[in-house]
């Protein structure tokens, strides 16, 4: 699968932006002082207890403790904006690891009928969709691995498929998470030639990209990660565009 170009290309996932400076437009002018200095003179009472610093020089000092109290704000800032996201990073049990394992098994599948379409099928239309597919998905399975070794977690993980969704319970058919073709099919499909290749392709295609969409919109209502949500929003809309492209030639060739 071609990788997303984030637009579709993102941006480099999970990198923080920083924080504005503020503006010297917003910089307080120096209180009270005048446009132009008249000779100041001390109290007539030079030994009496008071501030005798002139107004102009206590002006200054305080435009630079403000200063300071600003580029330490500004400094701390980023500090939070650069540590947050690798604080807050998910965890082993969490819904989004869940989903990139679980999706990621699931893509594999789908590279794996689309190789196969790819080297049998005499079919010019059935060689180039193949071929995008197996693309697409075995880049975003780069995408899905990556970010689970950048969250210091496994590409596997010990809990159940689909446990990570809430009401799953029937999500899972013999062990085959939504959409994924039995090893009966599969094996169809290695043994088969011709049209009868063409369709039986195209079928498993258009039940497994139903059932990644089934995933990927459910991930969607779990999870306020960034780069997941581009991910999902990816697939989401990706895998529509290819079912109804399997439609079309689906109906072609039973025409045919």
């Amino acid at each position: 699968m071609a990788v997303p170009t984030e637009s579709s290309t993102p941006t480099e996932p999970g990198v923080p932006t920083e924080p504005g400076a503020p503006t010297e437009a917003g910089a307080p002018t120096e209180a009270g002082a005048p446009t132009e200095m008249a000779e100041w003179s001390a109290p007539a009472d030079a030994d009496a207890p008071g501030d005798h610093t002139a107004p102009a020089a206590r002006g200054r000092f305080g435009a630079v403790w403000l200063a300071a109290v600003l580029v330490f704000g500004l400094l701390v800032g980023l500090a939070i904006g650069l540590l947050v996201p690798r604080l807050t990073t998910p965890g082993d049990d969490s819904a989004e690891a869940g989903f990139l394992r679980d999706m990621s098994t699931h893509h594999s599948q789908a590279v794996e009928m689309s190789m196969i379409a790819h080297a049998n099928s005499t079919n010019p239309d059935i060689v180039t969709l193949s071929g995008d597919i197996a693309l697409t998905q075995h880049g975003q399975i780069g995408y899905m691995q990556a970010w689970l070794r950048d969250w210091h977690l496994s590409p596997t993980g010990s809990a159940p498929p689909m446990a990570w969704m809430k009401d799953s319970a029937g999500s899972v058919q013999n062990g085959l998470m939504p959409g994924m073709a039995t090893p009966e099919q599969l094996a169809e499909l290695r043994k088969a030639t011709g049209k009868a290749l063409d369709v039986q392709y195209l079928t498993l295609m258009r039940q497994h990209h139903l059932g990644g969409i089934h995933m990927a919109q459910e991930i969607l209502t779990e999870t306020d990660n960034e780069d997941v949500t581009w991910l999902a929003e990816s697939q989401v809309r990706g895998q529509q565009s290819e079912i109804n492209l399997i439609d079309a030639m689906l109906k072609e060739l039973q025409a045919s």
